[in-house]
């Protein structure tokens, strides 16, 4: 009887994991299409409207001279470097919630953010007349890596991080760096301060091929894949580190090695978007009501709402108060605040 129900189980089971794969298949491949249906949309919307069948045909070279110079040129590097820097934060914020095991966890609340952008600002101020503009994204991630590391001893206590205390220290950290990006901010001469204001609001306003999306673009195309194809480790760890140790798994050189990876491509988004809050936060949230918390499926999904998020910001800074352009950082914190608050006392309740 039990050797019947055992394998009864097992169909089961496995029917259900099929069941679930076909859901995440199809909710990828939705939001996949919708993802770019979005971007053709956007590359479209502005002061000069273009239409998506002229878009389509600028994007393939075959459009008019006219629209080429204000889709290829103008519009089409601000649309795909939302993709890359949305999508790396969302896939950094989920993987810090699998790793951290905290609902609550994202690149913001635990100082990533607050790192990489005071090596940024630093950046600007230290290095910018003497160093190439290529080097900005390592001291954003060094700086994101030297600010994880402060927040992790500081909650560590009694052989372990207590998650709401990591949470607090990096909410804290995150405010004491800011007050020295301000700082050096206000030391700047005035054509520095404001690049310094404009990054730590959070902006993609003014890019360009050359000077920001192929710079990134080698980040997100290494890092991206590498945490897809490490993610199955993040599942194990979710577990518990008992449970992941008794299944033969390597605990700390896998948490650091995801905690880098996610340190990485955060700092990397930030050093070309600046300080754009609550993706890493809200993306990964999103994702796991559609598709449920195996990061197979979870990963893929988060990247593309966080893309959304982030296309969707900008689309509305640009085009809601025209002439003016209002940073996306803007719109993404007066949608992640409140959702950090819901999550806050979420967390409370059930804790």
């Amino acid at each position: 009887m039990s050797e019947t129900k055992s394998k009864y189980i097992s169909v089961r089971s496995k029917a259900y994991s099929f069941l679930v794969s076909k859901k995440a298949l199809l909710v990828t491949s939705v939001l996949f299409l919708v993802t770019i249906l979005v971007m053709i949309l956007s590359t479209g919307i502005g002061s000069v409207y273009v239409t998506p069948a002229d878009v389509v045909r600028s994007v393939l070279g075959i459009g008019a001279d006219t629209n080429d110079t204000i889709i290829r040129s103008l519009r089409l590097p601000r649309v795909v470097i939302a993709v890359l820097i949305g999508a790396s934060l969302a896939v950094s914020g989920a993987i810090l919630q699998g790793v951290v095991r905290n609902p609550l966890a994202s690149p913001d609340t635990i100082s990533i953010t607050g790192g990489a952008t005071f090596g940024a600002v630093s950046f600007f101020f230290f290095l910018s007349e003497r160093a190439s503009i290529q080097w900005l994204p390592l001291t954003a991630i060094i700086g994101a890596f030297l600010a994880t590391v402060v927040v992790y001893s500081l909650s560590w206590k009694n052989g372990g991080v207590t998650p709401l205390r990591l949470v607090l220290i990096g909410i804290g950290f995150t405010a004491a760096l800011s007050s020295l990006s301000y700082m050096l901010m206000i030391s700047a001469p005035i054509v520095m301060a404001n690049q310094s204001l404009t990054f730590m609001t959070g902006s993609i306003y003014g890019v360009s091929w050359d000077g920001d999306v192929l710079p990134l673009l080698p980040w997100v195309a290494i890092l991206l894949p590498a945490v897809f194809i490490y993610s199955r480790h993040v599942n194990i760890q979710e577990l518990g580190e008992d449970v992941a140790r008794s299944v033969g798994s390597s605990v700390q050189r896998q948490r650091m090695l995801l905690i880098l990876l996610s340190v990485a491509l955060a700092g990397a988004a930030v050093a070309f978007g600046g300080a754009i809050g609550f993706i890493g936060l809200m993306a990964p949230h999103m994702a796991r009501k559609l598709v449920g918390p195996a990061f197979g499926a979870l990963l893929p999904v988060s990247a593309l709402i966080g893309a959304l998020i982030l296309l969707l910001a900008d689309l509305a800074g640009r085009s809601l108060f025209t002439p003016l352009d209002i940073p996306a950082g803007v719109f993404t914190a007066c949608i992640g605040a409140p959702f950090f608050i819901y999550l806050l006392y979420h967390s409370r309740n059930r804790g």
